[in-house]
């Protein structure tokens, strides 16, 4: 069964992007991804994005207005946004924006791990069905990060993730019992909840410097699509680029670009996703 992500404390629960303009933005994600759009729930200038009548992310034009580059965030789901906030901040995070309301729905906060990797933290009413992993999923996440071991120790704390060892499924006396579990296979760090990978930490060489972006610290987000080739093109004629020196970020079945405001993203060919939504991962 495909993880309902926004369920599940601690794992991924949504995508957004700041955009210049919101107009071009959906027409880019549109032709790429094969989006459909509708107006969003926080104001005038945002939008959701959907694929086969499920939300998948939500894209706001604040970057302009903000002077703030154009990037996707993903934010992880919490029971308590005053919690997470405060564990960042004692864990060596820094806190950006936040706890900031959003009636009825919830709350959410914007905040960078100590490599300054930057995520979001959401609590309360789960913004849509939306769904993460590997499996038929339309998206995942991957952390790039100097090492990926003390990244796992900084998201298990603050996010509640646990390490996974034989015999704790089905103990529901387990506090932890509603997280996601860590597995540590070979060079990664994999968070799963029920069997199914829905985060890769993965270690690697990485730089501050501004100019070199791909080398920073981040969290990357891979939209999956039937066709990469076909995707690649639209990407091209849509005034997007293909990032050509992402080897490190990407591999066999998929490549890194970037849309034409400098948003980063991956695309990773799943013949799966063609026709309809799956059901099973």
């Amino acid at each position: 069964m495909v993880l309902v992500a926004a369920e599940v404390p601690g794992a991924p629960c949504w995508l957004s992007l700041m955009a210049r303009d919101l107009q071009a933005a959906e027409r880019f994600y549109g032709a790429v991804l094969g989006w459909t759009f509708r107006r969003g729930v926080f104001g005038r200038a945002s939008s959701v994005a959907e694929r086969d009548g499920v939300a998948v992310a939500g894209i706001g034009a604040m970057a302009g207005e903000l002077a703030a580059p154009v990037a996707w965030t993903v934010y992880f789901a919490v029971n308590d946004a005053d919690a997470a906030v405060a564990g960042i901040r004692e864990r060596g995070g820094t806190v950006g924006v936040g706890p900031v309301s959003y009636p009825p729905r919830g709350r959410a906060a914007l905040a960078t791990d100590p490599e300054g990797a930057a995520f979001g933290v959401w609590e309360g009413e789960p913004l849509s069905e939306w769904r993460a992993g590997e499996g038929g999923a339309p998206a995942w996440v991957e952390l790039h990060t100097r090492n990926a071991f003390d990244a796992a120790v900084f998201y298990g704390e603050v996010l509640e993730w646990v390490a996974h060892e034989e015999g704790d499924e089905g103990d529901e006396e387990n506090e932890h019992a509603d997280c996601c579990e860590v597995s540590y296979e070979e060079d990664q760090v994999v968070l799963r909840r029920s069997g199914q990978a829905v985060t890769r930490l993965n270690s690697g060489p990485v730089e501050a410097s501004a100019d070199k972006p791909l080398l920073r610290p981040r969290w990357l987000v891979h939209f999956k699509v039937p066709d990469l080739k076909e995707a690649q093109r639209a990407v091209v004629e849509n005034g997007g680029t293909i990032v050509p020196d992402a080897a490190g970020w990407a591999g066999g079945e998929r490549v890194t670009v970037c849309d034409p405001d400098g948003g980063l993203f991956t695309l990773d060919e799943s013949p799966a996703t063609a026709g309809s939504r799956s059901t099973s991962g």
